[in-house]
């Protein structure tokens, strides 16, 4: 595999040493140093690389400051963050740089270990086979060519299954929108998603999504299994008071079962009236359909959203899990999150697990199931019935 191109901004002449000792002893890496901001500005206008570590505290130009200029570059590398600072400071930087769109791979606190090199490489490898497209390809995507794709099969519901921690056996699957495009190859919502939003397409998304998810439903049951499947549902859908009904009649007109369809209320919207939602809420799990928070952790989510909303299972938002096998801090907000979920009843879903630390610690603190890059990606319905095929063969 090639190795990846990395810029190391660090102001101490000992750490620039100190660091090209241990991503020699990693390997799988070319690293060039740099001492202040500045001076990475200018190689990253000369040259591309894949990741760029950089200390968080430096004079004249420090690390936040950094991000903000990298930001408004149009070849920005995945970040990794180094500080002898508090972690919260370091989470801090790493969300600056998140909410500018920068793809964040690590925060690592001081002195960088060798097993924290040895994460970044993992994260890396992930980063580099899920393709993280440049975002300017959503320029090249007009709306009429999203709303001819919806019609002629282009959009596709892509299926990642949830394993359990238990016994690690396939227990459920959610269905994610892939757009199979005739010239560019496979699209992952970030390339379109938002565009679609933008054009008034989502409750049509959100049929699409079922109406593909109900035969592989099907296909997967007559082959013996009975798979429940997760499908997003935007929370300001619930505006429409009519929408449970139409959502149950569909299905039952199917011939499928709503106790094997689950509706994961997005953080992205909220319902013009907080009674919509409550009774949308209500009355999907009247009729049968599970129902799940997710995202838990940002957003619009709260405690008082989970104790006051008839939620059959948690979905905990990456944020929380990515880095929390070296964060204390997270592990613990996992540990409450998952400890009050039980005594509610509800299933818990850790979502982007993406090393097997993270899945050992969650393991540790008995969460039901995760699912995560580390676990499988997003697979069209018949890769799924394979993955279903190779976990009915394992040893018991």
């Amino acid at each position: 595999m090639k190795p990846y191109r990395v810029l190391i901004v660090e102001d101490h002449p000992f750490q620039h040493e100190y660091l090209l000792n241990v991503f020699s002893e990693v390997g799988g890496f070319t690293v060039d140093t740099v001492w202040d901001g500045d001076g990475a500005l200018e190689c990253l206008a000369r040259n591309d690389y894949d990741l760029l570590l950089s200390d968080l505290l430096m004079p004249v130009m420090d690390g936040v400051q950094l991000i903000q200029k990298i930001a408004a570059l149009k070849k920005r590398p995945a970040l990794a963050l180094m500080s002898a600072s508090s972690r919260r400071m370091l989470i801090s930087a790493g969300l600056a740089a998140k909410t500018l769109g920068i793809s964040v791979v690590g925060l690592i606190s001081k002195p960088v270990e060798f097993k924290a090199v040895m994460r970044l490489k993992e994260r890396m490898a992930t980063f580099r086979v899920n393709g993280d497209r440049d975002s300017a390809l959503a320029m090249e995507v007009d709306p009429q060519s999203i709303e001819l794709a919806m019609g002629n099969g282009q959009i596709q519901a892509w299926f990642q299954p949830k394993k359990s921690l238990r016994n690690g056996n396939i227990l459920s699957a959610e269905a994610l929108v892939r757009w199979a495009h005739p010239e560019v190859g496979l699209l992952l919502p970030k390339d379109f998603l938002s565009l679609l939003i933008n054009q008034g397409l989502e409750e049509r998304l959100l049929w699409l999504m079922l109406e593909q998810t109900l035969p592989a439903q099907r296909q997967w049951r007559e082959q013996g299994w009975d798979i429940p499947v997760s499908i997003n549902l935007p929370t300001h859908l619930l505006d429409n008071h009519d929408l449970a009904d139409r959502l149950r009649d569909y299905v039952m007109a199917e011939g499928g079962e709503p106790r094997n369809i689950i509706f994961e209320l997005m953080e992205s919207s909220t319902t013009a009236e907080l009674s919509n939602y409550y009774a949308g809420a209500c009355r999907l799990r009247m009729m049968g359909f599970g129902l799940a928070q997710d995202d838990f952790g940002k957003g619009f989510s709260s405690y008082f959203n989970l104790v006051s909303t008839p939620f059959s299972e948690l979905k905990i938002d990456r944020s929380l899990v990515h880095g929390c096998a070296e964060n204390e801090n997270l592990a613990c907000a996992l540990r409450s999150i998952v400890e009050l979920s039980r005594k509610l009843g509800l299933t818990v879903v850790a979502e982007g697990v993406e090393t097997q630390a993270e899945l050992a610690l969650l393991r540790s603190i008995e969460c039901d199931q995760a699912q995560g890059f580390l676990i499988c990606g997003a697979v069209s319905s018949s890769d799924f019935e394979t993955l279903l095929l190779e976990d009915s063969s394992k040893p018991s």
